[in-house]
């Protein structure tokens, strides 16, 4: 048997990648948004590659908005994008 790597969808290119190589996006119960890097914060989470085309197109598509089924301001896009870039640094 081989073992089985979780599968999740980036919202922007909509491929379907390992867990490890994504970006997770989680709003908590109190409606807080924040990038999760260990992949383990307790919320509703979203994947997004570790890229800012990817991050782009799911912001122009309203993919996040969906997924966390709630609404995303432009100041948490832009901590959202500065979080992308300093990975990138």
């Amino acid at each position: 048997m081989g073992t089985n790597i979780p599968l999740r969808k980036c919202l922007g290119c909509e491929e379907m990648l390992g867990k490890k190589g994504l970006l997770r996006v989680v709003r908590s119960k109190d409606g807080e948004i924040s990038i999760d890097p260990t992949g383990k914060k307790s919320g509703r989470g979203a994947y997004i590659c570790r890229d800012m085309e990817c991050f782009e197109a799911a912001k122009k598509k309203h993919s996040l908005e969906r997924s966390l089924k709630c609404e995303i301001s432009s100041e948490i896009y832009d901590r959202l994008r500065q979080e992308i870039e300093a990975l990138h640094e």
